[in-house]
């Protein structure tokens, strides 16, 4: 009997400091020390939250900026992350590739023989990727121009201002993130 106590209360005291208190001081600790990042890496645009740094958003209109395509559906649901598993001989896959570079290609008035940059056409591993390529949105740079009615260098300069650098020039890859990059359109005003 007296195990069966101890036992019970050492129960009770582990699920007291690993599954309450523990995580409430590391919580409490994130909150302090990074609070944007403990929070969800939020982008506000004024006062309302329109996204996050860490997911990317669907973009369909020609007037913005399209991401990476999303391996999830509904697209970029973060509750569902995931890659989409096909290998790269997966008829399914080969399928899907081909529609969207036909896609890019006829929604960026392309020639046939236009190299598509892979971000464009290819998921990420978790599906929910928030960045594209330099060279993805300079591909696609010409066409929001002329849909926003504003030079193409406004445009341009826009891509070079909102390119992020690899980590301490080291780890990855020079990335643009789209939601900034769109929101940063916003601003610019329609039929300078």
């Amino acid at each position: 009997m007296l195990q069966l106590k101890r036992s019970l209360l050492v129960f009770v005291w582990l699920t007291v400091l690993c599954g309450l208190i523990y995580p409430l001081a590391v919580t409490g600790a994130a909150r302090v020390l990074f609070p944007a990042l403990s929070g969800g890496s939020m982008i506000k645009h004024g006062e309302a939250i329109v996204g996050s740094h860490l997911i990317g958003q669907q973009f369909t209109r020609p007037e913005y900026f399209h991401g990476r395509p999303s391996a999830v559906d509904p697209p970029y649901d973060a509750s569902n992350s995931g890659g989409s598993n096909l290998a790269p001989s997966n008829a399914k896959l080969i399928a899907q590739v081909k529609n969207r570079v036909h896609y890019v290609r006829t929604e960026n008035n392309l020639a046939a023989a236009t190299s598509i940059p892979a971000d464009l056409v290819l998921t990420s591993a978790s599906g929910l990727d928030p960045h594209v390529s330099p060279a993805a949105a300079r591909l696609q740079a010409r066409r929001v121009a002329q849909k926003r009615k504003i030079p193409l260098t406004d445009v341009e300069n826009l891509i070079k201002q909102n390119t992020e650098e690899a980590l301490w020039g080291i780890w990855g890859k020079e990335r643009i993130n789209v939601l900034k990059l769109n929101l940063a359109l916003d601003v610019v005003k329609i039929g300078n």
